[in-house]
């Protein structure tokens, strides 16, 4: 994905993302229409051989991962026989790529390429717009072309309100695609992708490469897809592509529960209510020399349930040294939320110290609450965050 992330802040945009295999990106893409050479999966050597007898020769075997860099990490093969198939997948199958272990390879008819261009959408938040990017240069450098020569990358804007317009697109049509049936190809692709885009509630749609074939034509050699996770709710046959890999356990556990969680590298467990005051308390805590374990949202409801199952979830962690519970309470009330601290106390063992801050709805009768069980709540968030960072 072609952005420029801040090594200190933390972003939402990791957080709410739903990735999708690539054979599955495909499947969606021939639903659009747009082109890819003929595929079949295999998750053996053996099955991988079996399969070959679909494609004319030759052949590329790619790792089924969710995430990049899968051919610099030796996840992609090309072979010229079955034999060579069997190997390819044998040396492919059980690698480790990024974390993530190579369980399925894709078989895809591998096509001669005269030229590859690059084609993606993206949510631009600074300028509220879907942004479209276009390239001359696809291929497994994008990035740092992306860094080094960004102008070589053609971005449009587009606003929900107007779509794509022809009076923008053609000119970067033109000087990238140049003649008229290229032109015209590139245009019913980008306009396929930008549905699918939105229909789909995707925040990254990427072709790369988007290959030109000896015979003008234009086929797309790979294909990523994210979603927003927030979209899911309307999107059931997309939240049945989720794969549970891209989860941690704790994350699994989090969704069977109804919470939202994000599995992280830290040391501080963070319970919050409301994804942005959670972002913000991260962003905190990370500016104060802490680094938090986990994004984990209680709001929505007023449950005190929620905060038993986020703390068996967090202590479940090897990891955490600490707890940070930090409430601005309206729909959540305080004295919810410390009815949960202290159901978690009667069931649970809790090893580490809590730092606990409570304001807002029922904020006093909270405090209360946890004043007579011998805990100390904070008002100010910045001391909160001072503290659990000092404390453990």
């Amino acid at each position: 994905m072609l952005q420029k992330n801040s090594p200190k802040r933390i972003k939402s945009v990791d957080l709410v993302e739903m990735k999708i295999h690539e054979y599955q990106a495909r499947s969606l893409f021939r639903d659009y229409g747009i082109a890819c050479p003929a595929d079949t999966l295999a998750d053996s050597p053996e099955a991988a051989r079996q399969a070959a007898d679909q494609f004319d020769f030759p052949v590329v075997v790619k790792a089924q991962v969710l995430s990049g860099g899968r051919g610099k990490a030796g996840g992609v093969k090309l072979a010229n026989t079955p034999d060579e198939i069997e190997k390819a997948a044998d040396k492919i199958l059980g690698l480790s790529i990024q974390s993530y272990s190579v369980e399925t390879v894709l078989l895809a008819h591998a096509v001669d390429i005269a030229r590859e261009f690059y084609i993606g959408l993206t949510i631009d938040r600074s300028s509220k717009a879907i942004t479209l990017m276009i390239s001359g240069s696809g291929g497994v450098d994008i990035e740092t072309l992306a860094v080094e020569n960004p102008d070589a990358i053609h971005k449009i804007p587009i606003y929900p309100a107007t779509g794509l317009e022809q009076k923008v697109l053609r000119p970067v049509l033109e000087n990238v695609f140049e003649s008229e049936p290229l032109i015209e190809q590139a245009n019913v692709i980008i306009d396929s992708l930008y549905r699918l885009f939105t229909e789909k509630d995707c925040s990254l749609v990427e072709i790369n490469p988007l290959a030109l074939t000896p015979a003008n034509e234009l086929l797309a050699l790979d294909a990523k897809v994210n979603f927003d996770d927030n979209g899911l709710i309307k999107h059931q046959d997309i939240e049945a592509l989720r794969n549970d890999e891209e989860s941690s356990k704790d994350e699994l556990r989090a969704r069977e529960v109804g919470l939202s969680f994000v599995s992280m590298d830290g040391d501080i467990g963070c319970i919050v209510n409301g994804a942005g005051l959670a972002m913000a308390t991260m962003d905190l805590i990370k500016h104060f020399g802490g680094t938090p374990a986990n994004f984990l949202d209680v709001g929505g409801s007023s449950n005190p349930e929620k905060v038993l199952n986020a703390l068996k979830i967090i202590l479940g962690n090897p990891k955490v040294r600490a707890i940070l519970i930090n409430i601005f309470g309206g729909i959540t009330r305080c004295d919810d939320i410390a009815k949960g601290i202290l159901m978690a106390t009667e069931q649970i063992d809790i090893p580490v110290p809590m730092v606990i801050r409570l304001i807002g709805t029922n904020d006093e009768t909270g405090r209360t609450l946890l004043s007579d069980a011998g805990f100390t709540t904070l008002d100010n968030l910045t001391e909160a965050v001072k503290k659990v960072v000092q404390t453990g």
